[in-house]
């Protein structure tokens, strides 16, 4: 347990340390469709949906959030937060491309590119990466084992929450 904390609080800080800007630029643009007519689209794959549960249905819902359906036709006053535990998911990359031909802003998140081309990071307008590449602790062959894609997703999910709940309490930033 000792070490699996530790390796956790080790994800936490890099994401903390290395993601900030990134993070405040996507709490920017879904900021944007708070001040004007527009929804923030949740368009969570796998197991990200658990940051459109906590959208949604936590505690502390985030205002103006709604879940994505396939049949759903976001507008250009919208803004959409893709989540896929990698970039090269295939349905998270058609969504990526239909939103960019159709001029709608997306923020995305994913733990990493498979290899060193990352589509949805060039066509989103904010992008932020987990680092989380493979599993935190050794398993018992040697094998990478705990991959938390949902915690530190959840941990990126809050701390854009923070930053997009200060800038509606001062909407001077955007």
């Amino acid at each position: 347990m000792k070490i699996l904390t530790t390796q956790i609080r080790g994800l936490l800080e890099r994401i903390a340390d290395g993601q900030q800007e990134n993070i405040d630029e996507t709490a920017r643009l879904l900021a944007q469709a708070l001040v004007g007519e527009g929804r923030i689209i949740i368009a969570a794959f796998d197991e990200m949906e658990a940051v459109t549960a906590t959208a949604l249905y936590g505690a502390e819902p985030l205002q103006g959030a709604v879940r994505y359906t396939v049949e759903m036709e976001p507008t250009k006053a919208d803004r959409v937060w893709l989540l896929a535990r990698n970039a090269n998911h295939p349905d998270a990359l058609a969504l990526a491309r239909k939103l960019a031909d159709q001029f709608i802003p997306f923020a995305a998140l994913t733990a990493s590119a498979v290899d060193d081309s990352n589509d949805l990071a060039d066509l989103a307008f904010t992008y932020i990466s987990t680092g989380l590449k493979k599993g935190l602790l050794p398993g018992p062959t040697g094998e990478r084992i705990v991959q938390p894609h949902a915690l530190a997703t959840l941990f990126i999910y809050e701390a854009v929450k923070l930053s997009l709940d200060e800038m509606l309490e001062d909407d001077e930033e955007f």
